[in-house]
């Protein structure tokens, strides 16, 4: 891995902890708060692919779970690693994998609608998949009532996938250094 690769890999796990410093919306009758941070995993996945965008969500997780007061609920360390959120965390390097897996198989016709595409089916239906059974199991709530309360988040979610897609779509027109693996940098 090469030191841009690197460098990549931290700013992306320091965007995420950014978003993380805007307070959470809490959800009535679910455990889990609306935060930004997904926001940060969609954007981790779909500008730096599959394996940056994966490390990079698991470095943020690794300064999480030494203590760094970096989730939106101002809190750090293992212990939010077996709470109602632990499943949606746990997503995240998943998430941002996924998106970066689809970004490079859409790389050739990558475009908004493409963009969204990743962004939806990784940082939406990866995310809840993950994330809805462990909060059904930690908050010891029927998994109905879990997925029923996660509904909450779709409309904000969607809005995060859009804004995501046209940062991505943005990104590789304008700065294409950014390279995919296997991928030559275009500017167009």
């Amino acid at each position: 891995m090469k030191t841009r690769d690197l460098a990549y890999i931290a700013l992306f796990a320091a965007i995420v902890a950014v978003l993380g410093q805007l307070p959470a919306v809490p959800v009535p009758g679910i455990p889990v708060p609306i935060t930004a941070q997904t926001l940060g995993v969609m954007l981790a996945g779909s500008v730096l692919g599959a394996k940056r965008g994966g490390l990079a969500l698991l470095l943020f997780l690794a300064v999480v779970a030494v203590g760094a007061p970096l989730l939106a609920s101002g809190s750090g360390g293992l212990g939010v690693f077996v709470g109602p959120t632990a499943g949606y965390l746990y997503s995240w390097p998943v998430a941002a994998f996924v998106i970066g897996w689809l970004t490079e198989r859409f790389w050739r016709r990558f475009n908004l609608a493409w963009a969204l595409v990743a962004n939806l089916l990784g940082g939406i239906v990866v995310i809840y998949a993950i994330g809805i059974p462990f909060t059904s199991l930690y908050a010891d709530i029927p998994l109905s009532v879990s997925a029923t309360g996660s509904l909450a988040f779709i409309p904000g979610d969607v809005v995060k996938a859009v804004a995501a897609s046209v940062v991505a779509v943005a990104v590789r027109r304008a700065y294409p250094v950014i390279e995919l693996p296997g991928r030559r940098a275009t500017a167009g």
